[in-house]
């Protein structure tokens, strides 16, 4: 019999809590932690056909625990017991996971072993490279597997108990690609998660019983229907709103339609954020789906969109998941749902989407399996970065395939998503797209009733406009909003204009912008005079509708998402107007300065009262897309391809270069904004606190490299904790523009979070 088995007199232990200074609960069992974590990865890995593999992963995942080495060392370390010695990658810590993935692979082969060991070795430390030739070193998995040698210290019991429990061949025939790599994540996602849940209902059971309570997706379209019949009652009966209610009714229609990829072309200001929760929560009832997922590009338009939400379906159903929630907006119970997006109503970004698609890391990786059986919504899907586009649409596709998910691609501006062959390439996009406004006739027709517009071009365009003449134009009304395409471009034409006008860039903390657009909403709202200089922060999403809009030339989804604030509720007796101008710097380098080009060449070729018209957007994406240098510019696809000889695969040098938002060459800083001013003081007495420092991402703003270097050369910034900086004062933060620095340009996917 092995030694641990005897030590004490007690079984394997998995956890050890204190209740009190001197009092210790009692242990946590191993052999229960392993079943019900087997049991927990089971039942999630069920929902894609995969509950053996799961129940294989769970048994396994602690195995390394039940040594006498890891024993022994859980009750010296404290001179009883450790709280924390079941984590790994802290100093002093003794591994146990490299254990368990050594064993399946003995146990199971180097088949079936080798996709489990992924999934056990990372289940704290995150999924491991295979080799270190992408300069994983040794913590790759090769190289941990190679250090471990004999196993026969792991306790006979849980042995035993793993090999009896053999997994079977994989439920489907894997593609080339992402295939293997998108289920071997789906599988950690289900082991982190289960682990999480029975560590927890043992470590923090009072946190365990927030978890659930939410309302049936039954429940959900109820409240969603009352919700309509009380708008209807209240709203106008206006051409527009008649148009939202038609659009709204042909998205309940379409959602009894099979699960797959749907469109919703919907020109700006037609309802789209209601209509496409109609359509996801009657498609989730008829094909009995967990949850709806609404992923919007920007952190500037998150908190509008969830606000609507719960306001129809009521505050605690709905979870907003990005880096800028402040801590007092949540409930305990949403606290726990960002962590594994248990909610019916999930409300993210697109980074948070995507990047956890690809991440390596547990935590990023826990709510990947609460995708599956569910419906997302991607929001103005023409924000998807280009550069990763080819991954993107691949893990789409499987998600469809097999994971039980219906994508809704929603935008007024559709992309050219769909595969073709366009310009001798191959676009291996999505397959089988259907529009749920109906036919390209019936869409054409809807985006003719809602034309409430007229856009007027240069006469040349190639000619710019000095920043003075186009701040000359804008005096001329009393509501304008003009938008041009970098901050330093917004504060040169903000400085020439009135006094009273509006400035909205990045450069403006989150808290600063949001009360400034509150303010702007306001001043329409009772017709008073209001002019505003904005970056593409507003294009997206953000309800606004000023009678004219200038837009300096930029890609043309951006001059149609910029003529969608103007005259957004068709209540100017004639059309508003659209004035797109050519500025004096043009776009920065790029797929902004690519798609400015493209749009050129488009003008060029169509008649300009249809430069908004449905027909020319997939010609402008497709242009687009063939000019790009890459549709996978960090070979995301080849890093996740497994090799044929060790089923190596580079999951965490993927997840490293997979970064929408590239802050290598930016650090943000904390600015002294309203309460922002306590905070950081507070921050830099107390120290950070997980809620301090959620409230105080509502007060970052981020900076070039070269302006932080300067800033912090004149003193203006100080390092309040190790790696945090903030103003010493307020003098450099304008209450008008933000953070007064000089800089070369912006690009727009900065303000994603």
């Amino acid at each position: 019999m092995e030694k641990a088995d005897k030590i004490m007199n007690v079984d394997y232990i998995a956890h050890v809590k204190k209740v009190s200074d001197n009092t210790w609960a009692a242990p946590h069992s191993l052999a229960e932690h392993l079943q019900m974590t087997a049991m927990k990865t089971g039942v999630f890995a069920s929902k894609f056909q995969s509950g053996q593999w799961g129940e294989a992963a769970g048994l396994a995942h602690d195995a390394g625990k039940a040594r006498a080495h890891w024993q022994r060392y859980l009750r010296l370390k404290s001179g009883y017991f450790d709280d924390e010695a079941h984590m790994e990658g802290k100093p002093g810590k003794i591994p146990h996971a490299i254990y368990g993935a050594k064993l399946v692979e003995k146990l199971y082969g180097k088949g079936i072993g080798r996709i489990l060991s992924y999934c056990i070795a990372g289940h704290h430390a995150g999924l491991p490279d295979w080799s270190g030739a992408e300069g994983a070193g040794r913590s790759s998995l090769e190289f941990q597997l190679a250090q471990i040698g004999d196993l026969d210290s792991i306790g006979h019991s849980v042995t035993h108990g793993i090999s009896s429990s053999k997994a079977p061949a994989p439920p489907w025939r894997f593609a080339s690609g992402l295939d293997m790599s998108l289920w071997i994540r789906m599988l950690y996602s289900c082991l982190v998660d289960a682990d999480f849940l029975d560590t927890e209902s043992y470590m923090e059971q009072d946190k365990s019983a927030y978890r659930g309570s939410y309302c049936s997706i039954e429940e959900l379209l109820d409240r969603l229907n009352g919700y309509y019949s009380q708008l209807e009652r209240t709203s106008e009966n206006t051409p527009v709103n008649r148009i939202r209610t038609s659009i709204r009714k042909k998205c309940t229609e379409m959602a009894q339609e099979a699960q797959g990829i749907f469109s919703l072309s919907v020109p700006t200001g037609g309802g789209k954020t209601l209509s496409s929760l109609a359509f996801a929560l009657h498609h989730a009832r008829k094909h009995g789906l967990d949850r709806i997922i609404y992923v919007v590009p920007y952190t500037s338009i998150i908190e509008q969109n969830a606000d609507v939400f719960r306001n129809a379906l009521g505050r605690e159903q709905v979870v907003e998941h990005h880096s800028s929630l402040d801590e007092e907006d949540s409930t305990p119970q949403s606290r726990l749902a960002t962590e594994n997006w248990d909610a019916p109503i999930i409300v993210t970004t697109s980074v948070q989407f995507f990047e956890s698609l690809f991440a390596a890391r547990s935590s990023r990786c826990r709510k990947l399996h609460n995708i599956t059986n569910s419906v997302v919504i991607l929001d103005e899907a023409q924000l998807v970065p280009v550069e990763y586009l080819s991954p993107i649409l691949e893990t789409m596709q499987l998600l469809v395939e097999h994971y039980h998910v219906s994508f809704v691609i929603s935008t007024a501006t559709q992309p050219a998503f769909g595969e073709r062959v366009a310009g001798g390439k191959v676009f291996k996009g999505l397959k089988q797209m259907r529009e749920i406004i109906g036919d390209c006739d019936t869409t054409r027709e809807l985006y003719n009733s809602l034309r409430r517009v007229n856009i007027e071009l240069p006469n040349n365009l190639q000619t710019s406009s000095s920043w003075e003449e186009i701040a000359e134009a804008l005096r001329q009304y009393d509501q304008v909003l003009c938008i041009v395409s970098d901050r330093k471009s917004c504060r040169e034409l903000h400085a020439l204009m009135p006094e009273g006008t509006f400035h909205l860039s990045a450069l403006m903390c989150g808290q600063h912008r949001s009360e400034v657009i509150a303010r702007i909403k306001e001043k329409l709202a009772y017709k008073e005079p209001v002019r505003v200089i904005s970056t593409q922060l507003v294009e997206a999403g953000v309800d606004l509708d000023f009678p004219v809009v200038y837009r300096a030339l930029a890609g043309l989804d951006s001059i149609a998402q910029a003529a969608g604030r103007c005259n957004r509720e068709g209540k100017l007796a004639e059309y508003g107007r659209a004035v797109i101008f050519v500025a004096p710097r043009k776009a920065p380098m790029g797929i902004l300065r690519k798609a400015a080009e493209t749009t050129v060449n488009i003008m060029a070729s169509i008649e300009q009262q249809d430069l908004i018209g449905y027909d020319v957007f997939h010609e402008y994406f497709s242009e687009l897309y063939w000019k790009a240098n890459s549709l996978d510019s960090k070979g995301i696809i080849s890093l996740l391809t497994p090799d044929r000889q060790n089923c190596g695969i580079s999951f965490r040098t993927a997840a490293e270069k997979f970064r929408i938002v590239d802050d290598s060459h930016q650090k943000p800083i904390l600015v002294r904004y309203g309460e922002g001013d306590h905070l950081i003081d507070l921050l830099k007495h107390t120290g950070p606190s997980r809620g301090l420092m959620r409230k105080l991402q509502r007060y970052v703003v981020n900076v070039y490299d070269r302006d932080f270097n300067l800033m912090l050369q004149r003193c203006s910034i100080e390092e309040v904790q190790p790696e945090i900086y903030a103003l010493t004062s307020d003098i450099e933060y304008s209450p008008v523009t933000g953070l007064m620095v000089e800089e070369t340009f912006f690009e727009p996917h900065q303000l994603i979070i």
